[in-house]
């Protein structure tokens, strides 16, 4: 029998192989204490791609299946119809596949902190808010950004309890398929793994985009290619050079934000030579609102857009050593994230740069080399700070795409070890790395070559409908899945005082956000179907505005549909709801009295600083 994971000596030191006597067992080996030659570079480079059967996304143990056979008889069957066992979905098996996850936890707090405050600002933040401004106007972007990250953060808090209570590795869907409904599940799993699968692409053609600002006549190729290899080195490092190149992106362009933000209001109030005061000029001339509230409700998708990946600190907290105590921090910094980055920089952008500017970055438009906030620092006749700030969106640029390459490879491996991936794509190698999902995300990034299309706008307008609009979806979900878990959690008799971590905006926090979300749906598609002048176009030129705006909804209908009619399921009932397996149990009464003696001791300061931090 191998050694078991106790024996420290006898998985450290070799064996040797004469010390194994006749009917002796395997641990009666003696440990070889020499020094041994280590194995060459080469040697230690190939042998950590070969498949490591012991690391996987999701648990592979043996014992799953007869605790699911347990629960089938303590348990009547609550997805199967009649005539339909041949396809017979088991959600308590998936349960148990998705209780524990084996991934490394490397990730430091500082990593899952930069993570939550700069991790997915990117091209919808510095060049798809150009877009945002010329469509709705100042007024327009600071209320539907506003009102996306009210909604984005009653969505995170709700996400942080069920991440704290119920640990998942690689896929939102876990909640779904445990609390809603297991075709919705899948649904949404796949639908969070196109949203990321795509945005891989869109980075790198904005990248391309912004590095014409240089040079207009540069081939586009040569960049697309680098800045591939770039994020697919990165992610070859595995988890830990994930996180600690999050941790350099993230202070870079947050030193960037927070250094835009003191400049433009010293652009704004006349601080430079040659300057005068602007004040709320360009909110009267040409105007706070452009095209009314259908300009306001097409800001909406470029607003989910820039807000995409805001939920990769739940992803990330499944690989920190103590989440219970990081992850309600990162979500205290998500606040100030959307406040500060993005409420308080649009703001001034509103302030500065006016919504008729030819030089934003408008559909269809293939001169689209410079974002907003290069504008704003143009207009004011800078000359070194621009090329400054273009060097900030391309670190921004590379640091989404290599989330797009860690959130999309996670969530193919998890749904694969879930039976809703070929399972092809569970592959893991000795060093951690989902090999296989890796190269399926990076090899999305082929289509980044399209950037040097004359219509590269087209392509950008629809990579963004593909993964903007994907995101209310996978948001909703969250909102609903803990709505539905705290309703559970109460008819079962447990109180609030159990959780180890509470949602600051409670159950009615989920409800506003998933409201907020099928508005957002609604608006959407009263957009797409009737678009700005949308009597002066023709039949084919709305057919595809609709697409645009509502690309992601037949794509989350068709997954869905697949699979209930293969699958045969059936939404899940409030009894029928496991709220026991996987969840983490914590002595919570000998951690609050610790918590509770050690914040007696903090001084003022602190403890403001807690509260806001």
């Amino acid at each position: 029998m191998p050694p078991s994971s106790h024996d420290i000596e006898m998985n450290i030191f070799p064996i040797k192989e004469d010390s194994l006597a006749q009917g002796s067992s395997y641990t009666m080996r003696e440990p070889l204490y020499e020094d041994t030659v280590p194995p060459r570079f080469l040697d230690r480079l190939v042998d950590g791609f070969r498949r490591d059967p012991t690391q996987r996304i999701t648990p592979e143990d043996p014992l799953n299946e007869i605790h699911a056979a347990e629960a089938a008889r303590l348990h009547r069957p609550i997805l199967a119809r009649r005539g339909s066992q041949s396809h017979y979905y088991d959600v308590r098996l998936a349960n148990l596949q998705t209780a524990q996850s084996h991934l490394a936890r490397k990730l430091k707090g500082r990593h899952l902190q930069m993570i939550a405050i700069g991790g997915s600002i990117g091209t919808g933040l510095f060049v798809a808010s150009g877009r945002a401004l010329q469509v709705g106007g100042p007024a327009s972007l600071l209320v539907a950004y506003l009102f996306i990250g009210c909604m984005l953060y009653c969505t995170v808090q709700a996400l942080g309890e069920l991440a704290v209570c119920f640990p998942v590795a690689g896929s939102f869907s876990a909640y779904s398929t445990r609390f809603l409904d297991p075709s919705w599940g899948f649904a949404m799993g796949w639908n969070y793994a196109l949203q990321w699968l795509v945005a891989l692409p869109l980075e790198i053609i904005a990248a391309s985009i912004t590095i014409t600002y240089w040079n207009p006549n540069l081939n586009k190729a040569i960049f697309v290619t680098i800045f591939l290899i770039a994020v697919v080195a990165i992610n070859l490092f595995g988890v830990k050079g994930y996180g600690e190149a999050e941790f350099v992106f993230a202070i870079i362009k947050i030193i960037a934000v927070i250094g835009f933000i003191l400049l433009g209001i010293v652009l704004n109030i006349g601080g430079v030579p040659g300057g005068g005061y602007i004040g709320g000029l360009y909110w009267r001339q040409p105007g706070a609102f452009h095209n009314g509230f259908k300009g306001l409700c097409s800001v909406f998708v470029t607003a989910a857009f820039a807000f995409a990946g805001t939920e990769l600190v739940g992803l990330a907290a499944a690989e920190t050593a103590n989440p219970r105590k990081s992850l309600p921090t990162a979500i205290k910094q998500v606040f100030w994230r959307i406040t500060l980055f993005y409420i308080v920089a649009l703001f001034l952008i509103g302030l500065l740069v006016p919504y008729d500017d030819p030089r934003l970055l408008i559909p269809g438009s293939a001169s689209a080399a410079a974002s907003p906030f290069v504008i704003a620092i143009e207009n004011a006749g800078i000359e070194v700070l621009p090329s400054v700030m273009n060097v900030v969106i391309l670190i921004a640029v590379l640091s989404v795409g290599n989330s797009s390459v860690f959130g999309s490879s996670r969530t193919l491996a998890a749904l694969a070890d879930q039976n809703q991936a070929p399972r092809i794509l569970s592959y893991v190698d000795r060093r951690g790395r989902p090999l296989v999902s890796i190269m399926i995300a990076s090899s999305m990034g082929l289509l980044a070559y399209l950037a040097d299309l004359n219509e590269q706008g087209v392509v950008l307008d629809w990579l963004v409908a593909i993964s903007g609009l994907s995101s209310i979806f996978t948001w909703s979900s969250i909102c609903l899945a803990h709505i539905r878990f705290r309703r559970a959690w109460a008819q079962r008799g447990h109180s609030l005082r159990e959780l180890a971590f509470k949602s600051q905006c409670g159950v009615f926090g989920s409800y506003l956000g998933f409201f907020f979300n099928v508005l957002v749906l609604v608006a959407q598609f009263w957009v797409g179907a009737w678009p700005v002048d949308w009597d002066k176009q023709s039949a084919s030129a709305l057919a595809q505005n609709f697409f645009l705006q509502y690309m992601a909804v037949p794509v989350v209908v068709v997954f869905y549909l697949a699979h209930r009619f293969y699958a045969r399921t059936s939404f899940i009932k409030t009894t029928d709801m496991d709220i026991d397996t996987g969840r983490r149990d914590f002595n919570l009464p000998i951690l609050l009295a610790q918590e509770a003696e050690e914040r007696r001791g903090w001084p003022k300061w602190k403890r403001i600083y807690k509260f806001l931090c």
